[in-house]
């Protein structure tokens, strides 16, 4: 089955201790869409100014993923500006720029409508309940999110997770919503809202899924070089997600493999600057190091 997103595309400027890069590739959507693309057909749904330069759009083409739904208006694309120190667990936001992003009304084609499994990346809760009641019959719905919206829209944010299947957010992210400082106690409240599965990004200290019956941890990769870790949670998420709607029948020990996956494709995004690394990348080169991991982890 395939895979529906819906999220930000962006014009990012980033700056780390070893570079920094102006107006490159960025936004939710892209991130997760490259990412399952390795895994699976995705659609894709956002929108983008006159200004989104066309090689970007030419590389997104070339991973096969459907951009009918990318809508290029009049206007400016979506733009952040960011900064990480040597501790590249978290940036500082510079500048954002929503552009047209501060009036986008989404209303799907109607294939988009139909697909089964949807990703609703880190994006107004409003625009996410738009998407919501356009959908025909999901199978899976993941939303994810930050603390800009816990803390301005939380009431929308409420109704969205409760129609979610999985929702995917950080620790700090979880910590603030649950009002919990235990990330276990976190997720065992933000179960209580409704959704089957939690998931908690730890940065380079891996990540929490948390069902009603059960607990998984996984550390992250072990890397020696890492340069931008911008775009991570979204790459992980479309590795998960990716992963997963390929799966004939979806199990307890397929969302642990989903994990897994979604783990060894951030831990190669964080190698390079926006999603250089990802456009290097082949199949081949996830099986090598989804084997290396599983050697790292066994005892």
């Amino acid at each position: 089955m395939g895979i529906l997103v819906v999220g930000t595309v962006a014009l990012d400027t980033v700056q780390t201790p070893f570079a920094k890069v102006k107006n490159i590739l960025g936004g939710s959507a892209a991130y997760f869409a490259v990412s399952a693309s390795f895994f699976n057909k995705v659609k894709l749904f956002s929108i983008a100014g006159k200004d989104f330069p066309r090689k970007f759009i030419n590389f997104l083409q070339s991973r096969d993923i459907d951009i009918k739904g990318l809508l290029i208006k009049k206007g400016k694309t979506f733009r952040w500006s960011g900064r990480y120190t040597y501790d590249l667990n978290s940036a500082e936001t510079i500048k954002t720029e929503l552009n047209l992003l501060s009036h986008f009304n989404p209303h799907l084609p109607l294939d988009y409508q139909n697909e089964k499994f949807v990703f609703l990346a880190n994006i107004d809760p409003h625009i996410q309940l738009k998407v919501l009641k356009q959908l025909k019959a999901p199978k899976l719905v993941a939303a994810d999110t930050m603390n800009y919206w816990i803390e301005h829209e939380k009431a929308a944010l409420k109704r969205v997770i409760k129609r979610s299947d999985i929702l995917i957010l950080n620790d700090s992210e979880a910590r603030e919503f649950s009002q919990q400082a235990n990330l276990i106690k976190a997720a065992k409240f933000l179960l209580t809202l409704g959704p089957r599965l939690i998931i908690i990004k730890r940065g380079e200290f891996g990540c929490l899924l948390s069902s009603r019956t059960s607990l998984f941890y996984v550390p992250a990769y072990l890397l020696e070089n890492v340069l931008d870790p911008t775009g991570a949670g979204d790459t992980f998420a479309g590795g998960f997600l990716g992963y997963l709607a390929g799966c004939q029948k979806v199990t307890e020990t397929v969302f642990r493999k989903a994990v897994v996956f979604g783990t060894i494709m951030a831990s190669y995004v964080v190698e390079d600057f926006s999603l250089n690394r990802l456009e290097r990348l082949n199949k081949k080169d996830i099986e090598i190091r989804f084997k290396d991991f599983q050697q790292m982890t066994r005892f």
